[in-house]
């Protein structure tokens, strides 16, 4: 991975100068949103949105079915490696093409002339589709977390649907007055969910082998332990179903695209956030699984919890007490509140930027930017948002939310989908850059150089598995209430979006800027004179 020589842009430099590259003009559209991310902001944002912590706390339960210990760790390690082949790939188009309108811009750009159009549309409404459901499972998430964390001091208690999902609109209420009303903070926030993390993870790595109430593991336990007694499926089957949790924690890399237009430098500083957030998450992954595995609790009593969420019951088992379990827990809720305002920012730069090229019903509506300021003597500029796209987000997910108050497997399935929307709409660029033999990104900024075929072939296959994975239940036998039903959804989003092209797709949507509009010269970096 190398900066393309020639480039304007310095390797040193992190980005508080807006480069030529950010011109937003030579991709085809205007500077709308106050750029006001240096590296180091957009970095904690891809890590905030990861959320590593409680990617993998909130499927705990399907760690512990798929073979327990040794599926944690070692498949971490796996996905971690898959995952940075999609993060190296998308990182490289990102730097030819730095813009918010992410994969479905790539895919337009990319593809050949008789198939951009509907590709690009697709591949855009996977974008939205997938950002809304991994906001909708952030937030609900979030939500049921606090429900296990009553728990510790009422155990008795049991949250009836419609409390769950009282609850989950709470989470969303603070999450939209967040992003609302502190915008300009957001960056400042997203550094401290970082510090946040880390020392969250330093505290588990000392308390829990200290305390281990529940008793101490060897080694070979912690690394080896592998039980598929409680999955169902046989022993290989069993260890790829343990990759959900890992692969689920990394599925949204590549959401911060969406924001490449609040980026200084965003050419470089973008492919960079992306691809560091992988190797960072998995030493995050390490430091929160490893503890866990030599002082986990029973893993038969932990299946047992009636919300289906053990991890404050672990916590307070391994602890040995009910104040050490809910210290444990409250770190893990602090990364999902952190992470629920982070992916929902980034999910309505997604959708709004989609609107704006006419792709949304109503799409001048949800295309306007709000500028505020609550500091009357700062340029209101700096605090620019997309309102109405970011009520929309909120809109659908407190509908979508409605369907647990029917049936709980529903509503999972619409949560597991957006592993499979943000895999496709990852791995569509990607194809369509093979296909043409990656001519596409010859002068790219932020290049793979001789190992971009293997990069990309391996990031394709991956989204295939994970495909196939997130459409599978974790444990047999299986019956209406343990189905997963995530391909059902996916194939109805993809039906519904190729009717809605269809219907007024086709008449209105012609594609973003910087096709046969713009030509393939105007994209290079300058080079220096």
């Amino acid at each position: 991975m190398s900066l393309r020589k020639g480039s304007d842009v310095d390797e040193k430099d992190v980005g508080v100068v807006v480069r030529p590259v950010d011109d937003l003009k030579k991709l085809g559209y205007e500077q709308e949103l106050a750029r006001s991310r240096g590296l180091p902001h957009i970095l904690f944002m891809t890590l905030a949105i990861m959320a590593v912590p409680y990617g993998l706390a909130a499927p705990l339960a399907t760690s512990l079915v798929a073979g327990g210990p040794a599926s944690m760790f070692w498949g971490l390690l796996l996905v971690s490696f898959l995952s940075l082949s999609i993060a190296l790939s998308l990182g490289e188009i990102a730097s030819k093409y730095p813009t918010s309108a992410g994969a479905y811009y790539w895919v337009y750009r990319l593809a050949p002339p008789r198939h951009r159009l509907v590709l690009s549309y697709i591949t855009g409404w996977l974008i939205v589709a997938g950002d809304w459901m991994v906001s909708l499972s952030v937030t609900f998430g979030t939500a049921q977390l606090l429900v296990a964390g009553i728990t510790i001091y009422h155990p008795e208690w049991e949250a009836t649907a419609w409390q769950t999902y009282l609850i989950f609109l709470g989470v969303l209420l603070l999450t939209s007055v967040f992003c609302i009303f502190f915008n300009r903070y957001l960056p400042m926030l997203d550094i401290l969910s970082a510090y946040w993390i880390a020392i969250g993870l330093v505290v588990m790595l000392v308390c829990l082998p200290v305390e281990a109430k529940a008793g101490r593991h060897s080694a070979e336990f912690a690394f080896t332990h592998f039980d598929t007694s409680f999955s169902g499926w046989p022993a290989g089957w069993t260890f790829f179903i343990g990759l959900f949790p890992a692969g689920y924690t990394f599925s949204a890399i590549g959401m911060t695209t969406a924001m490449a237009e609040e980026v200084h430098n965003a050419s470089i500083n973008l492919p960079r956030a992306i691809v560091w957030s992988v190797p960072i998450g998995c030493l995050m992954g390490i430091a929160f699984i490893l503890p866990i595995n030599f002082t986990l609790p029973d893993i038969g009593t932990l299946l047992e919890v009636p919300s289906g969420q053990p991890i404050a019951v672990m916590y307070t088992m391994i602890m040995g007490s009910q104040g050490g379990g809910f210290g444990m827990w409250f770190i893990i809720f602090g990364v999902g509140v952190f992470c629920s305002i982070s992916i929902n920012c980034a999910a309505s730069r997604a959708t709004w930027s989609f609107a704006r090229d006419k792709a949304l019903p109503f799409h001048a509506t949800f295309a306007k930017i709000d500028t505020r300021s609550s500091d009357t003597s700062r340029d209101s500029s700096e605090d620019t948002i997309p309102l109405n796209a970011f009520l929309l987000c909120v809109a659908v997910q407190a509908v979508l939310g409605l369907i647990y108050l029917g049936s709980s497997a529903a509503f999972n399935a619409f949560v597991g989908v957006e592993v499979m929307c943000l895999g496709a709409s990852y791995a569509i660029p990607v194809i369509v850059l093979l296909a043409g033999g990656r001519r596409g990104v010859k002068d790219a900024p932020y290049a793979l150089g001789r190992c971009g075929w293997a990069v990309n072939v391996t990031a394709v296959l991956w989204v295939a598995l994970e495909m196939v994975l997130f459409s599978m239940p974790a444990a047999l036998p299986v019956d209406k209430s343990t189905m997963n039903y995530a391909s059902v959804v996916f194939v109805g989003f993809a039906v519904i979006s190729g009717v809605w092209y269809m219907i007024n797709g086709r008449f209105h949507y012609n594609g973003p800027p910087g096709g046969n509009d713009c030509d393939e010269d105007s994209l290079e970096i300058p080079k220096p004179t």
